[in-house]
Order: C-alpha cells, then sequence, then structure tokens
C-alpha cells in the first residue's frame, strides 16, 4: 500500500484542532506532523478541508440475513463509507435473528466478503439464550442487544429476573432500547378507538410516548444497580429520560447514553411535511425534547451519537401509525447533520469528534480506533465546507431503499474521503469496492 501523507489538514482530534499532517503507512497512522512533514508514494492536498478520526457507529440495521430487499451489508456500507463512518455495530433483528452464537459467526463470515467497512455484531437476549450470551468472546463481539420494549417480535425482555440475570452474567455492553409496551398498548387502544384503525403518523409520539419511554429506561437502571454491567441506553428522546443520567468522566460510567440524529435534527412539527419518513422507535418527539437532547451533547448526558440507521423500502413506509414501517436510513449523511449542528453553534467540531468518534471507542474498549494517533488504525474521514452548500438528493444515495430524510435539506459539509485501514473507500463520489472492512477488537478481558 505505500505510504500516503494528508497534507495540511486541519486535524480534529482529542479537544483540539490544529493544522497538520497524517502520515498513513499501510493500514496504520505512522506519523502526525505539525511542521516538517515527511515525504510518502503519494501527497494528498488537504489545506483548507478538516481531518477527524473516521466515525464509529454503535446503532446499524443492515438488514443481512433475511431482509436484503431494502439492504444489505454492501449496500449499507457504501452509505457507511459515503457518510464517513467506517466502523459499524449491527443489530440482530434480521431473519433469522442473530441469538445464537452460530448466527452471530455466520455474519461474521459474510461481512468478511461483502462489507466495506469494519465491524462487529450484537448478539441479540432472549428469555432462553443466556447460555449463548455467557459465551460471547469479548474480544470480538461489541456486546449484547436488549429490547425492553415492543419494537421487535421474539427479542422483547422486560421482567425484572431475566433481566437481573442478565446484567449479572454479560461481560460486554448491554445496549438497550427502552419502551414499556404495556402503555404503548394502551396508548395505541385509545388513539385507534378515537382514530380508527390507522391513526395519523402525528400520533405517533403520544402512543410511543415520553412516559412509556422513562418508564422503560428507569426500570433498566434500576435493575441493573449493584450489577457490574455496563448499560449503554439508546436512542434517547426525552428531556424526562436525561435526569436519569449524571455528567460523571466517561470511564466513571455505569450507564451511558446515545442519541441519535432524527431525534437532534427532527421535531413532532415535522410529521405535517415528513409524514411517516420519519416515523421511528422511538418517537421524535417535541421541540423541547430536542432542545434538552441537544443542551446534553455538550453536558456530559449524552455519551455517543449514533444513527439507529434502518432502512426501509418507500413502500414500506406507507400508512400512519400502524402500518407504516418505523425506521429511517441515516448514514449517508450522520456525520454532515452533526458538523451542520456544530456550524449553528450547538455544540463545537471537537463534540461531535467526541461523541461520534473517541467515546463508542472508550464506551466499547475498541483496539487502536477512534483515534488520530501514532499506532492506530489509519481509520479517517476528510471533510470541506463551502458557504454555498447544497440540497440533499436522493439521486445522490447508493443504497437500496433509494432515500433520506433529509432530502431537500441545506448542508454546507460533506465527506471528500473516507479511509478504511489506510485505504481511500470512498473518493469524492466514487467508492472502491475491493476494500473490505475488518472486523474490529476489542481490549477487554
Amino acid at each position: 500500500m505505500g505510504r500516503t501523507l494528508i497534507k495540511d489538514a486541519m486535524v480534529v482530534n482529542e479537544g483540539q484542532v490544529q493544522r497538520a499532517s497524517v502520515l498513513i503507512e499501510n493500514d496504520t497512522i505512522a506519523g502526525i506532523f505539525t511542521s516538517d512533514a515527511p515525504s510518502a508514494d503519494t501527497i494528498i492536498d488537504a489545506a483548507g478541508k478538516w481531518l477527524l478520526p473516521g466515525v464509529i457507529d454503535d446503532h446499524v440495521h443492515f438488514r443481512e440475513p433475511g431482509l436484503t430487499h431494502k439492504a444489505d451489508m454492501y449496500t449499507e456500507s457504501l452509505a457507511a463509507a459515503m457518510g464517513g463512518v467506517t466502523t459499524v455495530f449491527d443489530m440482530p433483528n434480521c431473519v433469522p435473528q442473530t441469538v445464537t452464537l452460530e448466527a452471530l459467526n455466520d455474519k461474521f463470515r459474510h461481512a468478511a466478503d461483502t462489507c466495506l467497512v469494519n465491524h462487529s455484531f450484537y448478539l441479540g437476549a432472549t428469555h432462553t439464550n443466556l447460555d449463548q450470551i455467557e459465551k460471547i468472546d469479548p474480544a470480538k463481539v461489541c456486546g449484547v442487544k436488549l429490547f425492553m420494549g415492543s419494537s421487535t417480535g421474539g427479542m422483547l425482555l422486560d421482567d425484572a429476573a431475566s433481566l437481573k440475570a442478565l446484567f449479572q452474567a454479560a461481560t460486554v455492553p448491554v445496549a438497550v432500547h427502552c419502551e414499556e409496551t404495556s402503555i404503548i398498548n394502551a396508548n395505541m387502544e385509545r388513539y385507534t378507538s378515537q382514530y380508527g384503525s390507522e391513526p395519523p403518523v402525528k400520533y405517533h409520539p403520544l402512543i410511543r410516548s415520553e412516559e412509556a419511554c422513562y418508564a422503560s429506561t428507569s426500570k433498566a437502571l434500576e435493575v441493573a444497580a449493584g450489577t457490574n454491567v455496563h448499560l449503554h441506553i439508546l436512542h434517547l428522546t426525552t428531556a424526562h429520560e436525561l435526569n436519569l443520567f449524571n455528567n460523571h468522566p466517561l470511564q466513571s460510567k455505569q450507564f451511558t447514553a446515545e442519541a441519535c440524529p432524527a431525534h437532534l435534527w427532527f421535531t413532532d412539527a415535522d410529521y405535517d411535511h415528513k409524514g411517516t419518513l420519519i416515523k421511528c422507535n422511538p418517537a421524535i418527539k417535541t421541540d423541547a425534547d430536542r432542545q434538552a437532547l441537544r443542551l446534553a451533547l455538550t453536558d456530559g448526558r449524552i455519551d455517543v451519537i449514533g444513527t439507529d440507521h434502518a432502512p426501509h423500502l418507500l413502500s414500506e413506509k406507507q400508512g400512519g401509525c400502524k402500518s407504516a414501517a418505523s425506521g429511517m436510513p441515516v448514514l449517508p449523511y450522520s456525520l454532515i447533520s452533526m458538523l451542520e449542528l456544530a456550524s449553528a453553534g450547538i455544540m463545537q467540531m471537537t463534540d461531535v469528534v467526541r461523541l461520534m468518534c473517541h467515546n463508542p471507542a472508550q464506551i466499547f474498549s475498541i483496539k487502536e480506533r477512534g483515534y488520530i494517533r501514532q499506532g492506530y488504525k489509519a481509520d479517517l474521514t476528510l471533510v470541506s465546507r463551502s458557504d454555498q452548500g447544497y440540497k440533499v438528493s436522493n439521486a445522490d444515495l447508493p443504497n437500496k431503499c433509494g432515500w433520506t430524510p433529509f432530502e431537500g435539506e441545506l448542508f454546507h459539509w460533506k465527506v471528500c474521503t473516507t479511509w478504511v485501514n489506510g485505504r481511500a473507500v470512498y473518493n469524492e463520489g466514487e467508492f472502491n469496492t475491493e476494500i473490505k472492512g475488518k472486523p474490529v477488537e476489542f481490549n477487554r478481558l
């Protein structure tokens, strides 16, 4: 592969922004130079651009196996690379569900041939697979996924005894979807009695309500207290839930929290023109909730921004609260949308990097990724900004579903190049599909 020098970029890393040149040798960062950069086989003039660590997305649904009519590892890793994402952790709610070590290993084998970015996979928790969870290799598997809400059939686990047993057995982080099913079901019954069998989507955040989120999240934290489990609460959506989390240093936290671009960008007012395109679980809620989530990005209560990238065909998004599929494809614009928030003063570029690169690496104990450091893997993304900007278009997307909830938004940032293990998998709209990512390794005892 030789030596590549990314020259004179504004390097955003570990709380600082400084002009520097980064040398890549084979798959590794060989050096960072603020002056007198060395020679290289390939020199990339990055003046006027920003160099970030590659984004680590702890929460994607690549739909393979079994749901490949709408997405697969190849197409969604294209979307990841386009968005500056170099590592993904994929969820288990595919067909068959990833609830056995055999199914988990099948995913790893398939990803080796098809996934353009680095990867690991969650094992899903059920009432009957504690023996599988106990046999997880903590150096290989990112975590266990726990559904404490009526989002995915067959993996609902919400009774205290089963939760306690899982938390005591887990040797890896447990990532949790928190919504209280009984509250959701009661709300659905009330709204269908009032509005018919298919309530309009604007009622989705009232059916999958603040109360349902808070009840489930508080229960998860309460049951986990007194165990050694690291609980990672996914896609927080409410100001009320944020009261359950603290701003202690990350390394001392037993409980960490994720927010998603969709909940940081949209509000319930957007259902009027976006409709079911922004229907997701848990639901996008009020402007007050969004403002609280945005504040928590910089005060230490939110630790990670992950996408919950969940592609569906547009035909599957038809209907209302009951029949329209929940979830949206986010990866191509996740980093870009968060850089837009930085430009708006909601956070700093260093916060974006902390939340999307450094903190996922720290929470999941990822080996040699997530930072621009000598000796670390050369997972990098180069971005640029223009005052004129551009409007997001579905026509630019590489994945199967062919749409994004961000269509029509005016963005000023764009991803120029994405390097995975030292090789440019994406560059100015072109992909090198010969490149394949690597399974992530974890520094865990």
